[in-house]
């Protein structure tokens, strides 16, 4: 029975992990280096990077703020709502990522609630990257807090309180005795939230306008590659973003190796 799990088990990972990445990157490469780095190296391609990076190192701060703050509330105070609270941080993971993009579309839009505001104050939000930005970090904002929460919850509050009693304020018990505490959790959540906001494509569609240079993160670009049939440049890109993942991956069992020490 053991040798059988085992064996269905490798075969799933070769049939549903393992050879679609395979695909990816023999696709890539199909038509040799040169023509994989010129796919890579285009202008295009390098912009939907820039872009695809600063929306993940964005959403990553916002979310590390909000998610430690959310996070400290949850688990050291009691208040009205708080169990709707909770409910309303998974909503994220309910809701479609197309549905997130349109609701951005409807507050922030021309049309929107806030769109005329938006405008009064000469700025764009949807078709830029204030829009994508805003996007990415709807889609990841539970990430952080749901890895933090459960730490606190664990931990208590005793040592709090024993840094409180020797005349520590607030901030330097939570720099000094939480913090420590809670930094692999913290980092654990970092990363999931960074991989999430790499291979983000349903939110960030809707709000983008696949303005080419300026408004296309990598999944995007390598969607417009695929259906202009440049199956050589949508499979370097794609190649792109798993290597991406697999370096994000590799931070994460270390996280893991190091949070478990």
């Amino acid at each position: 029975m053991r040798r059988a799990l085992i064996a269905a088990a490798l075969a799933f990972v070769a049939l549903f992990l393992v050879a679609p990445l395979a695909c990816v990157f023999a696709g890539a490469l199909s038509k040799g280096v040169g023509a994989y780095f010129g796919a890579v190296g285009s202008p295009l391609t390098l912009a939907a990077i820039r872009l695809t990076l600063l929306s993940a190192v964005i959403a990553v701060a916002i979310n590390l703020v909000f998610g430690i703050g959310a996070a400290w509330l949850l688990a050291r105070f009691e208040f009205p709502g708080k169990g709707f609270l909770l409910a309303l941080l998974d909503v994220p993971f309910s809701v479609s990522p197309v549905i997130a993009g349109l609701m951005l579309v409807l507050l922030f839009g021309r049309s929107g609630v806030f769109g005329p505001a938006v405008e009064a104050l000469s700025l764009r939000v949807i078709f830029a990257p204030p829009g994508i930005i805003l996007a990415t970090v709807f889609v990841t904002a539970p990430f952080v807090v749901r890895e933090v929460l459960p730490t606190l919850q664990a931990q208590g509050t005793d040592a709090e309180e024993a840094a409180y009693t020797l005349g520590a304020t607030g901030f330097q018990a939570f720099v000094r005795v939480t913090l420590p505490k809670i930094k692999w959790a913290v980092l654990y959540g970092a990363v999931l939230c960074n991989a999430r906001a790499m291979g983000e494509f349903g939110a960030v569609s809707v709000v983008s306008g696949h303005i080419r240079g300026l408004t296309n993160t990598l999944p995007l670009h390598a969607e417009i590659l695929y259906n202009e049939y440049d199956f050589t440049g949508a499979f370097a890109v794609s190649s792109l973003l798993s290597l991406l993942a697999l370096a994000t991956l590799v931070v994460k069992k270390i996280v893991e190796w190091r949070s478990a020490r």
